[in-house]
């Protein structure tokens, strides 16, 4: 029996935002109630979050379907059901509030998603970051999800677990430690789990970006993550560049952006390899243009930087950037990762 809920009351918006029957969307095998791609994802999202029909992750989720995150992957449409209550046993009032749906057309009849996501949520019962403590929270997610026939076949999902965590007033690193040592109790390394991905990240190719807009996007990324050329990430961004990053922290402008992210990448050293795994992009009033890049950073915690003294452990960051660009250059940014899953990593791999 799943645990008591909240139900949430909720204005349909979907139902709102809907566009006319001459703008319906050709979408072979999805049901027709759904009139475009945005709407799909953003009704499917309501019903199970908001309408508490959590059992619709059978009919919306494929039985096998790979779900894949930092603490690593999770599989079929039961398991995401399962998960959706224990969430809610913990954040009985929780919310998804969907910000933007930059989607793409990946021919044959699917369609990717990178559905950016506000959580408005009050921490009733224990969680995997600790007990109960009553606080009300808001943290971002992004959910890149693989749909065809009407249901997601695959998804990789981001959340700001870090921005979680210091909410409820617990200390990362504690955190961090606690889920690395009860990882070893049950024989599971995480750094082991995410092998396989720590060494795809390293090997496979980049995905290709097809227009200016993402190739100003994938730019960025690459000046920042992989080469620290914060020169050209100023020739890439606004100056009045507004980003949010993980642990909920806005910054704004290249020179506070550059300050954040510099410790970070010293931390993976210098063997560290961005790689660009998805990109898509949509226009947005007029000349302005949303793109989503889903990417991974692999390297080794070989630097002195934001996660403490160098242990050598492989380290693997999978983050998904939103960019919004007006005159050809990055207006906002939000990007997303789990960091206590970084921390998590350097702290399963420590010696005893």
């Amino acid at each position: 029996m799943p645990p008591p809920v909240m139900r949430v009351a909720t204005t349909d918006i979907t139902e709102m935002m809907a566009p006319g029957p001459e703008r319906r969307m050709a979408m072979p095998g999805f049901d027709p109630e759904f009139v475009d791609f945005p709407h799909y994802i953003i009704r499917i999202t309501e019903r199970i979050w908001h309408g508490r029909e959590v059992d619709l992750c059978l009919r919306w989720y494929s039985e096998d379907c790979a779900i894949h995150t930092l603490t690593g992957p999770i599989t079929g449409a039961q398991t995401v059901v399962d998960n959706t209550w224990a969430t809610l046993a913990a954040f009985p009032d929780r919310r998804l509030d969907g910000d933007n749906v930059i989607w793409s057309d990946e021919g044959d009849g699917s369609f990717l998603s990178s559905h950016l996501i506000t959580s408005k949520m009050t921490n009733l019962g224990d969680s995997d970051f600790g007990p109960a403590t009553g606080k009300r929270v808001l943290v971002r997610t992004i959910a890149d999800c693989l749909c065809r026939d009407n249901r997601v076949v695959e998804e990789w999902l981001v959340r700001d677990n870090l921005a979680l965590v210091e909410q409820l007033g617990f200390d990362p690193q504690a955190v961090a430690a606690r889920q690395a040592a009860a990882d070893a109790a049950r024989g599971r390394s995480l750094v082991a789990v995410l092998a396989p991905y720590h060494a795809e990240a390293l090997a496979a190719t980049d995905a290709a970006p097809q227009t200016e807009a993402a190739q100003v996007a994938v730019d960025l990324l690459r000046a920042t993550w992989q080469d620290s050329d914060d020169d050209r990430a100023r020739v890439l961004s606004d100056f009045r560049l507004a980003a949010w990053v993980p642990g909920g922290r806005f910054l704004y402008g290249p020179d506070q952006l550059a300050e954040w992210r510099s410790p970070i990448r010293a931390a993976f050293g210098p063997r560290a390899r961005l790689r660009i795994e998805h990109i898509a992009e949509l226009p947005y009033l007029g000349e302005a243009r949303d793109v989503a890049v889903r990417w991974s950073l692999a390297g080794w915690h070989e630097g002195e930087g934001r996660y403490g003294a160098p242990t050598g452990a492989p380290l693997l960051i999978m983050g998904v950037s939103h960019f919004r660009m007006i005159g050809g250059r990055v207006r906002e940014e939000v990007t997303i990762w789990d960091d206590i899953a970084v921390l998590r990593q350097i702290s399963g791999s420590a010696p005893a």
